[in-house]
């Protein structure tokens, strides 16, 4: 199995790999952070003494994802799963945030995907078997007031997961879209979940657990993944409660949740 993950130098991305090549897996991992890339790939090989490809990508530049493409043919690196990783977010307010930054979680989040998806696509005979995982969030479940470009963004994947999953069945591709709460990726990641109190520790994914579980689901061909008891509950309450309801508490709880974690990360930052 030839693996492709995208994002590959965050901490989802890094797991991603662990996993793959516990699996005798092949993996080429991209990222926009070429230093990231570097210091990962070491740490593979230091740990399993394995090597595995790197190639630097900006999925947000058409001219670096047709470079990508050139590379992936040059290796002679035939993709067999595609793990659409990469994403991100900015904390806040609509009105807080500047464009450029709700754009950057547009070109990255939807267009990104989208862009290196329709590549691998377009590139395969589809003469066996093939696998795409989109990470989306808990977040497509419902709007998220104070995270409305994200959790529009994720939504989007979620639908589009969906959508291609149908259209590409009789060419025998399998896609999951896997829905995650929160995952302890980074230190500012965590402040937030901290900061979500008792709500961010329930909903609150093991990161090893989602990534193995999810290659598992898609390789049996299911469509949709939400790890954890209590976000399935959540999920299906979102279809029981008034969509006005679930809106306004959501506002209310991140309202709080934001205040309380990114005052605490800026006293941190002071000390």
């Amino acid at each position: 199995m030839k693996v492709l993950i995208t994002g590959a130098a965050g901490g989802l991305g890094r797991t991603y790999i662990n996993e793959c090549i516990k699996r005798s897996y092949e993996v080429c991992a991209t990222d926009i952070n070429n230093n990231g890339l570097i210091t990962m790939r070491e740490g593979i090989y230091n740990r399993y003494r394995k090597n595995i490809l790197t190639y630097p990508c900006d999925l947000t530049n058409d001219n670096s994802v047709n470079k990508l493409m050139d590379y992936l043919k040059e290796q002679q690196f035939e993709v067999d799963m595609l793990l659409n990783v990469a994403g991100i977010d900015f904390e806040g307010g609509f009105l807080d945030r500047s464009f450029s930054e709700i754009q950057n979680v547009i070109n990255l989040n939807i267009l990104g995907t989208l862009r290196v998806t329709h590549k691998i696509l377009s590139s395969k005979e589809f003469s066996k078997r093939f696998y795409i995982i989109n990470i989306s969030s808990l977040a497509a479940e419902q709007p998220i007031p104070l995270k409305a470009t994200y959790a529009a963004s994720k939504r989007f994947l979620l639908d589009f997961s969906r959508a291609i999953g149908e259209e590409l069945k009789s060419k025998h591709v399998n896609v999951l879209a896997v829905c995650p709460g929160g995952l302890a990726t980074t230190c500012e990641v965590m402040h937030a979940i901290n900061g979500q109190g008792f709500f961010g520790a329930i909903t609150t994914c093991n990161m090893e657990r989602v990534v193995t579980h999810s290659i598992d689901y898609v390789l049996k061909g299911k469509t949709k993944y939400i790890p954890g008891i209590f976000n399935k509950l959540a999920s299906c309450l979102n279809y029981l409660l008034p969509i006005n309801f679930t809106t306004k508490y959501l506002y209310k709880r991140w309202a709080k949740a934001q205040s309380t974690w990114l005052t605490g990360l800026v006293e941190e930052i002071k000390v």
